[in-house]
């Protein structure tokens, strides 16, 4: 059996790669080319600033960035972007912002939006159990419209956008926190785009946001300096005392992806071949396992499903545990199980993860 790190399928903190969690263990005894360990280097050393640069550019290598996109290292998670975001670009508008209601975590950006400007829910998938998303013909656009939110892969009820949507008029913000990396984008498409780390990036303390510069040239008064992202950019991501540690395993996780994975195209070959495993299961077994999400919009990261009975839920978590699997519990909105493959969970965790819930079903 492998060890129970590798078969963290939690919905967050995700699991990390094992060959990052060796680099980090020696990390925090002592760093080799500082000879401190990362948990006492300072942000205003010249190693910290190196390791922010190169996290910049190694994600821009990733996403193929135009020149005119900034990367920034903020913290606050994406819970302060869902205020940030409209503080820049809805504070003092006259036109509303569109935003699409799919799921949980684009539920909770709606209410800071709303507090700084008009807010239009453009599609609101609550009426179906946030099982699906919607067509292109189901949406219909404003070209005046502020901007258009949406969350790529919503964690809770296991749906995922596979196609891009909004009008190249209206700039696209795209909370993309849970399936950031995992795939390759037309980054230069959106205007902003922001994720937190504990997913596929790293762990809790560090959200990524990248911005094309020109949003930055309307930034209304009084803002504070501090949710300003120009003083970020400024200062490098240093503005204020970052999460070194954080961020030191970011850019650990950017060297996996580069250099270990090869690229995006190969880890999202890995994760499709992941994913199609868990659901291959789930088809087979439908007397047991009843997937939550509409075929064509089902996660490639967070595979949900619910079985029969609660007591049959019990018993397979239960089951799952004894097995060394963890992190299996769906969120606690929604209920029933939830097995999140982020780009760290190896294929070998997931053939093993399939193997118990075949096994599972054959008794049961």
């Amino acid at each position: 059996m492998m060890n129970r790190n590798s078969l963290n399928f939690s919905g967050g903190p995700g699991v990390l790669p094992a060959s990052v969690l060796a680099q980090v263990q020696q990390a925090i005894v002592e760093v080799p080319e500082v000879g401190l360990s990362v948990l006492g280097i300072s942000h205003r050393s010249d190693w910290f600033a190196e390791v922010v640069a190169e996290t910049e550019r190694n994600i821009q290598q990733l996403l193929n960035l135009p020149p005119n996109y900034a990367v920034l290292l903020l913290q606050g998670g994406a819970t302060l972007q869902f205020s940030m975001i409209p503080m820049l670009l809805l504070r003092q508008r006259q036109h509303c912002a569109d935003y699409v209601r799919s799921g949980y975590w684009s539920s909770k950006s709606i209410p800071p939006a709303q507090l700084e400007g008009a807010v239009r829910i453009l599609w609101n998938g609550e009426a179906n159990g946030f099982r699906d998303l919607p067509q292109a013909t189901e949406l219909s656009y404003s070209p005046n419209a502020a901007y258009l939110h949406y969350v790529s892969n919503e964690t809770v009820e296991g749906i995922q956008f596979h196609e891009l949507i909004g009008c190249d008029a209206v700039p696209r913000v795209c909370d993309m926190s849970s399936d950031m990396l995992s795939r390759p984008f037309d980054a230069s498409r959106f205007a902003l785009i922001y994720a937190h780390a504990q997913k596929n990036l790293g762990p809790a303390g560090v959200t990524l946001v990248i911005i094309r510069r020109e949003l930055l040239e309307f930034v209304p008064n009084h803002l504070p300096e501090m949710l300003d992202y120009r003083a970020h950019l400024a200062a490098h991501s240093i503005y204020n005392t970052p999460p070194v540690f954080a961020i030191y395993v970011t850019l650990l996780v950017t060297r996996w992806l580069l250099y270990d994975i090869g690229g995006l195209a190969q880890m999202d070959a890995i994760n499709r071949a992941k994913a199609a495993a868990l659901y291959s299961v789930i088809d087979e077994n439908a007397e047991m396992y009843c997937g939550h999400a509409a075929r064509k919009h089902r996660s490639l990261m967070n595979v949900v499903f619910t079985l029969p009975t609660i007591e049959l839920e019990q018993n397979f978590l239960r089951q799952a545990s004894e097995c060394g699997f963890s992190g299996l519990n769906g969120h606690r909105s929604l209920g029933g199980i939830r097995a999140s493959i982020y780009n760290a969970m190896s294929s070998e965790a997931v053939s093993s993860l399939c193997q118990f819930m075949a096994n599972f079903a054959r008794r049961n």
